[in-house]
């Protein structure tokens, strides 16, 4: 980085430190005229209404937290206003993008940002809404060789104690980012979401990856597979896909929600949540991981997650005795419901969905013999018989 940059940027988290302290001092005279319904010591977090309802036992952990936003466009920069707005301690942003007009169907950025960096932009919105959350801004892409390394190392000593973050979400929308995300959170042996919208814009999912105990997003992508698309087509050069603030907002909501849940211990987090705009469906479901993964971390976190002591859970024995001890009319009942057939509800799958793709195995072709034994004489007038 040249004299002249490094300059630019201390400038720039001068004015940030400034905005901050000036935005605090403000929220402090704010305080005084709070209704006593939201009079707290945390005044920007309503989660204290958790607490109250007995569904948390602790909403004050939030500002301990730092969570990694990588994208902050339709799905991310909503989803770091939201934690935001519930107090969350540190946010960490990554983009290298810059704000433009076209990103004003959004529901975060305002045309006086266009031109400002996307993290940056975020940056002075989110100290405006809540001054006592710390954000600090990466403007660079991940997948480049040199800034992936700064990558792991931001999510690996960028929590408030300089450890790792507690929590990635991934709010990219390219295959290739999603990648540099898994690669590093497997190595890492860390916890993330990923996230994402389907270019015509009415769907989209979440997906929670535990390394070890959960697919990785490598065992199985779910917009690659699931759509049948070539990941190369993904993200098209002059090509913008359809955004609906409506979709993004949907899908920042199912993220941040379950983002909390398990920042905040409540509730069931989903492993794999989706939604069909067209018919308002929503399948969920928990994805294994594929034991001849490619990655290479992700099998090794797999031997480390299966080695783990499990708990022998002791299972009663029910016996089912007859409803009705007479039965004068001789009335019985026959199960008249199709059977599911094996190859369209595996692993686990929920009702209505099937695999459309499944991941072949690498080693199935070393002992594979060819049975035929005749010439290509022999083949060639054996199909002009057919």
């Amino acid at each position: 980085m040249s004299s002249v940059e490094e300059l630019t940027e201390k400038i720039r988290q001068l004015e940030l430190e400034l905005s901050q302290e000036r935005n605090k001092n403000v929220s402090r005279k704010k305080i005084e005229v709070l209704s006593s319904e939201v009079v707290d010591t945390n005044p920007y977090s309503r989660l204290m209404a958790l607490k109250r309802m007995g569904i948390v036992d602790n909403y004050e952990k939030i500002r301990t937290l730092t969570v990694a936003v990588v994208g902050v466009g339709g799905v991310g920069s909503v989803t770091a206003e939201m934690l935001t707005r519930c107090g969350i301690g540190k946010l960490v942003l990554f983009d290298y993008d810059k704000v433009e007009l076209a990103n004003m169907n959004r529901l975060f950025f305002q045309p006086h940002q266009v031109g400002l960096s996307k993290v940056n932009a975020a940056a002075r919105t989110l100290t405006t809404i809540n001054p006592d959350v710390f954000v600090e801004t990466n403007d660079y892409n991940i997948t480049t060789v040199d800034h992936f390394e700064n990558f792991m190392k931001a999510i690996s000593t960028g929590s408030l104690t300089n450890g790792p973050v507690d929590l990635v979400l991934s709010c990219v929308d390219n295959f290739e980012a999603r990648m540099a995300i898994n690669t590093a959170c497997n190595e890492l042996n860390l916890k993330w979401f990923e996230s994402g919208v389907s270019e015509n814009a009415v769907s989209g999912h979440i997906q929670f990856i535990v390394p070890g105990e959960s697919a990785c997003f490598a065992c199985a992508p779910p917009l690659v597979v699931a759509s049948k698309i070539d990941e190369k087509t993904l993200k098209r050069e002059g090509v913008c896909a359809a955004s609906l603030p409506t979709t993004m907002g949907i899908v920042a909501g199912f993220l941040t929600q379950n983002a909390l849940k398990f920042l905040l211990n409540f509730g069931s987090t989903s492993f794999y949540l989706g939604y069909n705009a067209m018919e308002d469906f929503f399948p969920s479901m928990v994805l294994r991981p594929n034991p001849n993964c490619d990655d290479r971390y992700c099998r090794q976190r797999q031997q480390e997650f299966q080695a783990l002591p499990k708990e022998e859970i002791a299972v009663e024995a029910v016996e089912e005795a007859p409803v009705h001890e007479d039965n004068d009319w001789g009335i019985s009942l026959i199960d008249e419901t199709a059977d599911v057939a094996e190859e369209d509800n595996v692993r686990g799958l929920c009702p209505g969905l099937r695999q459309a793709y499944v991941v072949p195995d690498a080693h199935a072709h070393e002992n594979v013999v060819d049975a035929s034994a005749l010439s290509l004489e022999e083949l060639m007038a054996t199909m002009k018989t057919i």
